[in-house]
């Protein structure tokens, strides 16, 4: 039972979601179907979902336009952390589902609704991201997620599902690679990239959506400079921009010159792995530009000791843990460490490279008095020498002991 016969319904208008509404109507006898779905910049793949999604018997359709929202509260805070899974992954389907599971909670909340249901197999990560933000947000609300419990096993018979049921698809049995897109990047799973010996089709018309692949990039290297206040990027070549716009620009600049395209084998929450192509081009720039800026900026202590927590951090995101006690006090320990990471940084774009060409701050640490190779004033080289001796003094202390046969 389904209290007050109301289910809401996470909608993308891919085929997983596509095919719920039906099923949904079919096994849970008489209860109204609330469709969402929440724009996080996927662009065109929205038009026409409202005729769509009340035509497979959804009573109405909420599309939620949160874009500022997941540039300003999810990817933003994520790049001050430097956090990348596996040291690869910049997270780009993790951090948009604990937002997108908010704003179900209030629509649920404002419907009224017994239960939130959402399109994750049981193969994949993002029904943990999605269930264990809804439990932390409102346990008492019932989860149903049919890929773990109805009779379809596969995309094919999925497919097979819609046809018989009359649901629209753009897709064939040939093309459907699985993909996710929002305005941080673009995911292609599935198919040929099963095998994990297969290179991937970068230079087939229509595989890459959001850039060229660096075969096809201009031969001339295109050069951009990136604002940073407090660790947000503000700004490109001087001019200030918003958050959305600027990741907007980013991406266009990023994709003619064939940046930020991946292709990883990654360790899948469940337990298996997993072989994805990964398009994020202006976050892919993001991410470089921040790190160049910090090198300068950072104290060598909080550097190293901030590289450590970012692979916590990443791991966190993946896992689906956002709205936990550990992220909330790892964000107040970046956001320290992100107030002087304000500046300039100038990038030469080539051919998928991403090259650093200069960066300047007001609160820069590097000083070129005490670095240089030439005479200076202010550092006694003669110092060195009772630093090192106490550096290595417990070396030497091993080392008289081997000589005299004290250890084994």
């Amino acid at each position: 039972m389904i209290d007050n016969n109301k289910i809401v319904l996470a909608y993308s208008g891919g085929l997983d979601t596509s095919v719920i509404i039906p099923w949904l109507k079919e096994n849970y006898k008489g209860c109204e179907i609330i469709a969402v779905s929440i724009d996080v910049g996927q662009g065109s793949e929205l038009d026409g979902l409202e005729e769509k999604a009340k035509k497979t018997g959804a009573s109405k359709l909420y599309i939620e336009d949160l874009t500022k929202e997941f540039v300003e509260d999810c990817i933003f805070p994520t790049i001050k952390a430097g956090a990348k899974y596996e040291g690869k992954y910049l997270l780009g389907t993790s951090f948009a589902r604990p937002l997108m599971a908010q704003r179900l909670v209030e629509i649920a909340r404002k419907e009224n609704a017994g239960a939130i249901c959402h399109g994750c197999t049981g193969k994949g990560n993002d029904q943990v991201r999605f269930e264990l933000s809804i439990k932390a947000l409102a346990p008492d609300i019932k989860i149903i997620a049919p890929w773990r419990t109805w009779e379809i096993k596969s995309r094919d018979e999925e497919i097979a599902y819609a046809q018989a049921h009359d649901v629209p698809l753009k897709i064939s049995k040939e093309d459907s690679y699985s993909k996710d897109k929002n305005i941080w990047h673009l995911s292609h799973e599935g198919l040929d990239l099963e095998d994990p010996s297969n290179e991937p089709t970068y230079e087939k018309e229509g595989f890459l959506e959001m850039g060229v692949s660096p075969i096809d990039a201009p031969d001339t290297p295109e050069y951009i400079t990136i604002g940073f206040e407090k660790g947000n990027a503000v700004s490109i070549d001087g001019e200030k921009m918003d958050a959305v716009s600027l990741l907007t620009k980013l991406n266009d600049i990023g994709g003619r010159n064939g940046i930020g395209i991946i292709d990883i084998v990654e360790n899948r929450l469940v337990g298996m792995k997993s072989r994805g192509v990964y398009e994020t081009p202006g976050g892919t720039i993001l991410y470089a530009a921040h790190e160049f800026l910090e090198s300068i900026t950072l104290d060598k202590d909080t550097m190293q000791f901030k590289s450590v927590l970012s692979h916590k951090y990443a791991e966190l995101v993946y896992n689906g843990k956002w709205f936990t006690t550990l992220k909330d006090a790892l964000d107040k320990f970046v956001d320290e460490t992100q107030k002087t990471v304000t500046g300039e940084v100038k990038l030469k774009l080539y051919k998928g490279n991403i090259i650093n060409a200069g960066m300047t701050s007001p609160y820069s640490l590097y000083s070129e008095e005490f670095a240089t190779f030439n005479e200076d004033d202010v550092y006694d080289q003669n110092d060195a020498t009772g630093f090192i001796n106490l550096y290595g003094l417990p070396l030497k202390v091993k080392a008289l002991l081997n000589k005299n046969g004290d250890l084994k």
